[in-house]
């Protein structure tokens, strides 16, 4: 359980929900889920490029239309964004092809023209014509050739033209590919990547009858230093705690962010006596850090971490195995939080 969804269920969580509300009528924006879903995470400042989206709009006195609602929750929620971008580019792509393939359908009725010019000429050559008759049909010949290098050099550069094309959008849509799968702040994998990585790890388990930990790390008081020392801040919170992540992570270990200030580690092939360790020399490295604002060189103070581990079991689901880490997890928070726990139950392979 994030300490977003802790705030969300504790005393102060009508007063946030009233709060988010209040920013909506403000505005003018219609209270659907999906609006306030977008004005809820603007509330609580845990995604920094959507508060700039608004506060860029709020700034310059433009209306929250139906479309801009729509807009803002599609680009930040729903990865529609994305999508959009891979039907254009496929769209390109056809159009593309489509003019290739017209190219190639000419060049074939050309080349067979052609053919036949070549099978007439020579008929006629083999009859025993005269100089003017032979001249004619060379001159003919000529013609007909030149006709077909000119349509070919057409055809030749068309195909490069398209080829550029096709590796210019290949590109785009990697880059596109990435984007959807990455968190934009920290750099990590997103909850998408996470939860795909999450299930084809497990099914690798299940194939090589080998073992699986799963470790869910939250911040704790992460709302304190927001409320203490802005959002920017927090967000440079978040990147340390990234960075640590990735430094004491495998190769072949998923990193991602969760969601808010909640992290998410996928770690194949490693028992939970040594994911426990990694976890705290995690926990004990970002504990003997002293953070200073970047703006101001001022002290942050101590930044600790809570972490909750599980591994596989037999007949686990992602949501399964994500319920009892997260458990886990809330287990070191109400137990004082700086620490780590794991589940309890005995290593099985899975069958």
């Amino acid at each position: 359980m994030t300490d977003q969804e802790i705030l969300m269920q504790g005393p102060g969580g009508a007063n946030v929900a009233l709060e988010t509300l209040d920013l909506m009528r403000l505005h003018g924006v219609p209270p659907t889920s999906a609006n306030y879903e977008v004005w809820l995470a603007y509330r609580l400042g845990r995604n920094q490029p959507l508060r700039d989206a608004i506060d860029s709009r709020i700034g310059t006195g433009a209306v929250f239309s139906a479309d801009e609602n729509a807009r803002l929750h599609e680009q930040f929620f729903t990865g529609l964004g994305a999508s959009a971008q891979i039907v254009l580019a496929g769209e390109k792509i056809a159009r593309d092809l489509g003019q290739v393939v017209s190219f190639l359908k000419e060049a074939e009725s050309r080349s067979g023209d052609y053919g036949r010019t070549l099978e007439t000429a020579a008929t006629d050559l083999n009859r025993g014509l005269g100089p003017e008759q032979i001249r004619q049909i060379v001159s003919s010949l000529a013609a007909a050739t030149l006709d077909m290098a000119n349509h070919n050099q057409t055809l030749n550069e068309q195909l490069k033209k398209s080829t550029t094309e096709i590796d210019t959008l290949r590109n785009s849509l990697e880059s596109v590919r990435m984007e959807s799968l990455t968190d934009s702040l920290t750099g990590l994998a997103n909850r998408r990547m996470f939860d795909e990585t999450l299930r084809m790890r497990i099914e690798e388990a299940r194939a090589q009858r080998s073992e699986l930990s799963l470790l869910l790390c939250d911040i704790d008081h992460f709302k304190r230093f927001n409320d203490t020392w802005g959002h920017h801040t927090g967000d440079q919170i978040l990147r340390f705690l990234a960075s640590a992540l990735q430094a004491h992570a495998r190769p072949d270990f998923l990193v991602a962010r969760y969601g808010g200030e909640e992290f998410a580690v996928v770690m194949p092939r490693m028992s939970q006596r040594v994911a426990q360790q990694t976890a705290e020399a995690l926990r004990e490295a970002i504990q003997a850090k002293r953070l200073r604002r970047r703006s101001t060189n001022e002290d942050l103070g101590q930044v600790t971490v809570s972490i909750g581990i599980a591994r596989l079991q037999s007949g686990d689901t992602p949501a399964g195995l994500i319920e009892r880490a997260d458990a886990c997890l809330y287990s070191s928070k109400r137990n004082g939080r700086n620490q780590t726990t794991t589940d309890a139950t005995p290593v099985l392979y899975v069958a």
